[in-house]
């Protein structure tokens, strides 16, 4: 091969290789979003979104152990120009119903915040507890929240 031919090859390679790396990074990126541009649960509990501007964060139950009353923790955010009022109920037992002012959230089991007690949780420590979250203006859902207890230190002294 001659000098010329070595130059044209190299650069004819240099001509395809810019657009193939190109098309694999722009198709690697494709499959691959941003996760957090989702919302997600940080934390040991669970968040539930009733709507964009209604919200459950981080919310859990704290026990002695099954059977016991229970506390829980996490908040509920109201974004709108309305008050509203979130209930929990557990499955088989009574809720609780935790009223929120417009732009507002309200922290459960905080010592400022609001005190969410339920009278006995029927799941153990380790498990989950079934619950409804609604919301006044006619929102809700299902969902399974972690029940923890004193095992960790930083929910200690948040047992009932």
């Amino acid at each position: 091969m001659t000098r010329t031919t070595t130059t044209r090859a190299r650069r004819t390679l240099r001509a395809w290789a810019v657009p193939v790396v190109v098309a694999t990074v722009a198709a690697t990126a494709a499959c691959s979003p941003i996760e957090t541009n989702r919302p997600y649960s940080p934390s040991d509990g669970l968040r539930v979104n009733l709507t964009d501007d209604l919200r459950g964060l981080n919310l859990m139950v704290v026990t002695a152990g099954e059977g016991e009353p229970g506390a829980v923790i996490g908040a509920f955010a109201n974004d709108t120009s309305e008050d509203v009022e979130f209930e929990l109920a557990p499955e088989g037992g009574a809720g609780l119903t935790v009223p929120v002012e417009a732009g507002s959230t309200v922290y459960l089991g905080t010592e400022d915040g609001f005190d969410a007690q339920l009278g006995s949780v029927d799941a153990a420590p380790g498990g989950v507890l079934p619950v409804t979250v609604s919301v006044s203006t006619g929102e809700e859902e299902t969902l399974s929240l972690p029940v923890l207890d004193g095992t960790l230190e930083e929910y200690a002294h948040l047992i009932p």
